[in-house]
Formats: structure tokens, sequence, C-alpha cells
């Protein structure tokens, strides 16, 4: 194996670590809200306060690697993260492990695109796929795990093992990655574009807090949140006017001016949506509709990771066969089917039925993801892949959070018109038909795009 592959490797395991804490401590929830004497409105905070941090620091990224070296930035993660599970775990009360997960969220955001830059800044363009591979796993991995790790820990043992299963992982990655990281090259000193970094931090900020704000049972209080996306998105046009314009901006907008990388960005983004909102999605209503536990629901949608990593080792082969677009064209059939058929699936339906639907949604979204990661930077320079980095981190992190608040608001409306089964029923139907707009958007490119990474 080579020096490369391994840091990949490494990069990849850091990322799983990040993105299993962000989705886990949701099946921890109601057990810490009795620990803390707290409402489930108030705990949830737990979760929205991490993801408001990792929204609003995940533009810093770039900037303080170029400042001060990927490695430096990527260690200084690495501790603050381990660092601050540990204090989470260890919290005497209630506001100390709100801040403890603000910090998680901080060191969260420095630490998945400064891991990408690591390995993806210097990589030639034909090696592209086969590095940006390595990153799939953890998206793919950590939220389909995610419900039945967390229900185990918390049947079997407590919620203070949610955040300590992070500690041995990250001690090991620091010194591994210690070593292993090449050392950082000097960089030139840019000033530190406060106003782009204000603006899309509030845009970004307004449309998390927004999208879960969205999902509360009181139409007043939704109203309120559909009113912080929408000012959110305001913001958002402001901020790419000001990164537009400005001499020396948080970070480039040029990537967009790239076919490969847009379409990345659009089709890519209801992607994510998707691949965020179905493991929520399909655990609630297992466990709402048919009454079953964290556990046992989990074990059902364990078959989405099983999906995953059952196609990826033959996605590549995939990919260079079909080109780009036949197997993101194939990718999102896939998706578009299987979610659809999910609206027939009752508590008489077979086990090996939802088992083979939840096996065939995994393989996907894991072969449009490794599409998708490989066609990103296709035709991006190194010397902007910093810049077109950042932006995918932000747009990823934004749509993922936005798939599962856009779920529960549906999940909360037809309720109100049909019967829970099918406001479930009709939500996996929802998430089958967002398919469209990428599928035409797709059938649009040449067989060309992206040859060059295969």
């Amino acid at each position: 194996m080579s020096k490369e592959i391994k840091l990949a490797l490494l990069m990849a395991t850091s990322l799983f670590m990040e993105m299993l804490d962000g989705t886990i401590v949701t099946t921890a929830l109601p057990k810490m809200a009795q620990y803390f004497n707290t409402t489930m409105s108030q705990i949830s905070f737990l979760v929205s306060s991490y993801m408001v941090a990792t929204a609003i620091f995940i533009p810093l990224s770039g900037w303080l690697a170029s400042r001060f070296g990927n490695k430096r930035i990527w260690l200084i993660a690495i501790v603050l993260f381990t660092t601050s599970s540990l204090g989470s775990a260890l919290s005497p009360n209630f506001a100390i492990l709100i801040l403890m997960r603000i910090i998680q969220g901080f060191s969260g955001a420095l630490l998945t695109p400064t891991a990408r830059l690591i390995v993806l800044e210097k990589t030639p363009t034909k090696m592209l796929l086969r590095m940006t591979g390595y990153f799939v796993w953890p998206a793919l991995i950590a939220p389909a795990i995610a419900p039945v790790v967390g229900g185990m820990i918390i049947t079997y043992l407590s919620w203070h093992w949610i955040f300590l299963i992070n500690l041995p992982i990250g001690i090991i990655a620091f010194m591994i990655g210690r070593r292993m990281i090449p050392g950082d090259i000097k960089r030139e000193h840019t000033k530190f574009d406060w106003t782009g970094f204000f603006e899309i931090a509030l845009a970004s900020g307004l449309i998390v807090v927004g999208a879960d704000v969205v999902t509360n049972k009181q139409t007043s209080i939704k109203i309120l949140g559909l009113g912080m996306i929408v000012l959110g998105i305001l913001f958002g046009y402001l901020t790419c006017r000001h990164l537009l314009r400005a001499n020396n901006p948080l970070f480039s907008l040029k990537a967009m001016g790239v076919k490969s990388f847009r379409i990345s960005q659009t089709s890519g983004s209801v992607l994510w949506l998707s691949v965020g909102a179905m493991p929520y999605l399909l655990t609630i209503y297992l466990q709402n509709v048919f009454h079953w536990s964290a556990v046992v629901a989990g074990t059902y949608v364990i078959f989405i990771f099983l999906g995953n990593i059952g196609i990826k080792p033959f996605t590549t082969i995939i990919i260079k066969s079909l080109t780009y677009k036949g197997a993101l064209l194939s990718s999102f059939m896939t998706v578009l089917l299987s979610s659809i058929a999910f609206f027939w699936v009752s508590p008489t339906t077979p086990a090996i039925i939802i088992m083979a639907l939840a096996f065939f949604s995994g393989v996907g979204r894991s072969l449009g993801l490794t599409a998708f990661n490989g066609l990103i930077l296709s035709e991006i320079s190194p010397t902007d892949r910093n810049s077109a980095n950042t932006l995918n981190s932000v747009t990823s992190s934004l749509v993922q959070g936005l798939g599962i608040s856009l779920v529960s608001l549906l999940i909360s409306l037809l309720s109100n018109f049909v019967t829970l089964q099918y406001a479930y029923s009709f939500s996996f139907i929802f998430l089958g038909l967002l398919m469209i707009y990428p599928i035409i958007e797709i059938l649009g490119i040449s067989k060309e795009m992206g040859s060059q990474t295969i």
C-alpha cells in the first residue's frame, strides 16, 4: 500500500469520527434529557449548536489552511475535537455540554475540508477518482450505522460513551498524522476577508437554525423557521456578490464557472440531501409506524450501509465502463426507484424486502457520491482546489442538514391531512422524485466530461 493511500485512509478515518459524532448523538437525546433534567426541545440544542458551529466556521477552514498550513490546522482540529469529546462526556451540567458541542462543531468545521485538502491539493488529475473514493466512505457509513451503534451504546452502556468512543480514534489519528502528513509549504500571507466571513457565517447560521426551527410542531414557529431560511438565502446572495467583487475574498467562486464543478454542486446537492435524509426517515418510520425499538430499526437501516460498502469496490470500474454520465444516471434511477418503492412498505411487508430496498438505496448513493467526488475537481487547477474544496464543503454541509429538516417538515404537514403511515410513505416518494432534477441535468452533459480522471 502506497504512502498516498495510507494518508488518504487516515484522513478518511478522521472524517468518519467527525461525521459519526454529528449523527449518533440524536439517538442519545432522550436519555440525556433525563440525565440533565431538561425538555426534549432544550436537549435538541446539542444537535443544533453543533450544526450551527460547523456551518459558520467551515468557510474559515480554507483561509486558515492557506495561512498556517494544512498539517498544522488538521492536527489542531484533531486535538480540539478529541478533547471536546472528553469534555462532553464529563460535562457536569447542560451549559458546559453545550459549550463542548460548539467546540466540537468548530473543530469539525476545520477537520473536514482540511483532511480533503491534505490528500487532494497535489493529487494528479488522473488519480482524482481513486483518491476521492476514500472520502466517500465516511459520508456513507456514518449516517447509516449511527442509529444501530447509538442504540446499542444507549441500551448496554450510557450516553457518555457516545462521546468517549472518539478518544482512541482521535489519539491514534493524531499520533499517526503527526508522522505521516508531509510538512507544510510556506504560503503567502493574505488579508483576512472579515466582510465575507461575517456574511457567509450569518447566511449559513440562519439556514441551519431555520432548518431546525421549521420542524417545530407550532405553525407560528414553522413560519419563523421558513423566514430564517429565506433570510439566510438572501445573505447567501449578498455573500456571493461580495466574493465576486472582493480583491482578497475569503474563498474564490471561480470554480462555479467550470461546468463539471457546477453540476457537482447542483445535482450533487440533491443527492447529498437524500443521503442525509434517507437513514433518518427510515429509522423514524420503523420506530413510529412499526413501533420497533431503536436497536431493531437500526439493524434494518444498516442495510443502507451494506449497500454502500457492497458496491464500493466496483464503483470505479462502473464509472470507467459507463463514463460519469452513465454512472450518475444509473445512480439516480436506483435511488429514485428504491425510494418510491418504500411507499408500499408496511408492518406486514416481509423483512427481506425492506432489507433489499435499503440495500439498493445504499448502492445508488454510493455510486453517485463516488462519481461526484471524482468529478468535482476534475477540471479545477491545483492552485484553485483550496477555494473549490471550501465551497464544496459549505454546500454539502448545509444540504445534509436541510434534508433531515425537509423530511421532518413534510411529515408534519402531511400528517394534518393523512394518517401518520401515509405521511411517511409520501415522504419516501418525495425523496425519490427529487432525483428527477439531477437526471434531467445529467442527461445534458457529454460522455467525455471528467474522462481525464479515468
